[in-house]
């Protein structure tokens, strides 16, 4: 049996390909439900790729395939995509532990009981560890990772900083920007794109171009990696919104964050969009780390029978995004020993 560590995009997609395979797969989801990383994300969040280029192998996202989908629809439909294909998901079962047996075979602890496996496939997506900085905040001040934020109603009346500059700062800063002062501190800038190029949705033309798919080991990957845009609104859309663009923040002193060219903002709430860091604490195997991040080659570990999907740029920019992850997840499922009995799944 090959576990699947992960009911997300990822995981979906990589149980579909080693149940083609012949493989008997079992995915192990923390959640209660398929899609719950999506649907506890901000209320206002849409894909910024459009419903076209939004699918995972096999199933359509259904709909206009020019629109950009919203969080829930994503939901809805990877919960339609397991039920389609008969994927085996075992819900509300986090894993706390995964090691290797003498006999070679992995060992997935869970909160309930220990399963056995002869191949590990880890698809747990890369919002793991919510990064916040370590500075010390008045106790007036409401303070909100980006993966805990819902919707305005939940902070306090008053200026409000957004602290971090990526797709998720940017998108939450021109949301609050409607009915409050808003200020967004940025370390690195970054390149902007539009969302659309004459008339047609922006990853179509990055497709045609090859960069979606160019490896990560390429001059034009490492050049992507290095310069990853934000798609739509940047900090010169935003001021235009009245929105406030100042450096990073340094340091805090009571309510008064001070950036590093010496501006100072006094917000009501902060929303750290800082981003994530990895967590593979519960991966107890030799070999298969490098300090906090896993060892791998286009998501094939060096520890033999180990793999991953859905890290980002695992072999490409696509890698964890839904209309790519697919292809990592084929290639990953030809790395198993062929079983000769494949399953037929529904078309």
């Amino acid at each position: 049996m090959i576990i699947v560590i992960g009911a997300g995009q990822a995981g979906l997609a990589v149980g579909r390909e080693l149940r083609l395979a012949g493989h008997d797969v079992l995915v192990l989801e923390a959640h209660s439900r398929v899609g719950e990383t999506w649907r506890r994300r901000w209320d206002s969040l849409h894909l910024f790729t459009s419903a076209r280029l939004s699918s995972l192998p096999g199933l359509p996202l259904p709909g206009d395939g020019g629109r950009y989908p919203h969080k829930d629809e994503v939901a809805a439909y990877l919960e339609t995509y397991a039920t389609h294909f008969d994927l085996p998901i075992r819900l509300g079962t986090s894993v706390r532990q995964l090691r290797r047996a003498e006999d070679g075979t992995f060992e997935v602890v869970t909160d309930h009981r220990t399963f056995t496996a002869e191949g590990v496939v880890v698809a747990t997506g890369p919002f793991q560890r919510p990064h916040i900085p370590a500075l010390p905040l008045a106790p007036d001040i409401v303070a909100v990772h980006s993966a805990h934020y819902r919707n305005p109603g939940q902070l306090p009346d008053g200026p409000v900083l957004v602290a971090g500059g990526g797709n998720s700062g940017m998108q939450i800063a021109a949301e609050l920007c409607a009915d409050r002062q808003v200020t967004v501190a940025l370390g690195t800038r970054k390149p902007v794109l539009p969302q659309r190029v004459l008339g047609r949705d922006l990853f179509a033309w990055l497709q045609v171009a090859g960069v979606v798919r160019a490896p990560v080991t390429s001059r034009l990957g490492r050049l992507v990696r290095r310069r990853d845009p934000l798609i739509g609104a940047g900090p010169e859309q935003l001021r235009r919104s009245g929105v406030r663009v100042v450096d990073r923040i340094v340091s805090v002193e009571g309510n008064r964050f001070r950036t590093a060219e010496g501006e100072t903002v006094t917000p009501s709430a902060v929303i750290w969009a800082t981003g994530y860091r990895p967590d593979y604490r519960w991966m107890r195997i030799p070999g298969a780390l490098d300090g906090d991040v896993p060892l791998h080659i286009g998501g094939i570990s060096p520890v033999p029978g180990l793999t991953y999907v859905g890290l980002p740029f695992q072999s490409s920019r696509g890698s964890a995004l839904l209309g790519w992850v697919g292809e990592d997840a084929a290639r990953v499922a030809q790395s198993y020993p062929s079983r000769g009995h494949a399953i037929t799944v529904r078309p």
